[in-house]
């Protein structure tokens, strides 16, 4: 046991926010502002098409699942669990995350501009839809349950918690109700809200809080980080080789470039909600100790 070295978690924690405040501002310069990230989006919802009518049920019903009452009904289970284990302040916490990550999603998506190209015309009078407020759901509420989940099992909430998410981020992709960079832009504000979570769960430990090196979960937290960025990486790869087709209009793509496109954007998508949930894995066993002090 060990006592929790509160000073450099919380410079951890500040920087865990900074790095991807400023991640959500790149992907919202260089999606939404740039001719080029509104036709990489545009090729990816075309390339959806590509078997859609085999995944529209399972798709559907992902989706339809992600109502007000399912939010409330989960956040309700989450805050019940925190307090079986007599953590109050987690309790308020894990609310205040799923809370806070969702009003900002819709506060930015309504907030936010996007100019007008001329390349999604489809879509045109939709607006801006960055972030995306399905995807902040599936990833808000997975987050706040690895924060209140035992040690012993929160490895198995991490990495289904991230699945979950991740298909539900790739789902609004497949169904047409979303860009790649709306998805990857709620996890970044979900990742910005767990951070800040933690600087509260921090700072309202008890003097003698110990946490347990047992509890640090380094190998899950590697597999899930470096598995992000690899698929960040592949996702990099296959959306750079699509740039260079960036002349074409996305309807008279090649069923290759189409593929490239979604199934490069899918894998962006993933891997984000990876990382995101790497670095909360990481850090949560000093968030909440073992020892309460």
């Amino acid at each position: 046991m060990r006592e929790t070295a509160r000073g450099w978690t919380a410079v951890w924690l500040v920087v865990f926010a900074l790095v991807q405040a400023a991640a959500f501002l790149a992907v919202w310069r260089v999606a939404v502002h740039t001719e080029v990230g509104q036709w990489v989006d545009t090729v990816a919802l075309t390339g959806n098409r590509i078997g859609q009518d085999r995944i529209d049920g399972p798709v559907d019903r992902i989706l339809n699942a992600m109502s007000v009452v399912s939010l409330l009904a989960a956040t309700a289970v989450i805050g019940f669990i925190a307090l079986m284990r007599g953590r109050i302040a987690l309790a308020i916490t894990a609310t205040l995350l799923i809370a806070g990550a969702n009003v900002t999603t819709q506060l930015l998506k309504y907030g936010l501009s996007r100019p007008d190209f001329g390349i999604d015309q489809e879509r045109l009078y939709a607006g801006n839809s960055l972030p995306s407020g399905h995807t902040a759901v599936a990833a808000s509420v997975a987050v706040a349950l690895v924060l209140v989940l035992p040690a012993r099992v929160r490895v198995l909430g991490a990495f289904v918690g991230a699945g979950y998410a991740a298909i539900a981020g790739v789902a609004t992709l497949s169904a047409g109700w979303h860009r790649p960079s709306d998805a990857v832009a709620a996890f970044l504000v979900v990742g910005v809200w767990a951070a800040l979570a933690g600087l509260v769960l921090l700072f309202t430990q008890r003097e003698r809080a110990k946490f347990s090196t047992a509890d640090a979960h380094r190998v899950a937290a590697a597999m899930l980080g470096v598995g992000g960025l690899l698929a960040v990486a592949a996702s990099g790869l296959a959306l750079a080789w699509l740039v260079d087709l960036r002349g074409v209009d996305p309807d008279d793509l090649s069923r290759r470039a189409l593929f490239a496109g979604y199934a490069g954007s899918a894998a962006g998508i993933a891997g984000t909600m990876a990382v995101v949930m790497a670095l909360v894995l990481a850090v949560v066993h000093r968030l909440v100790p073992r020892h309460q002090g």
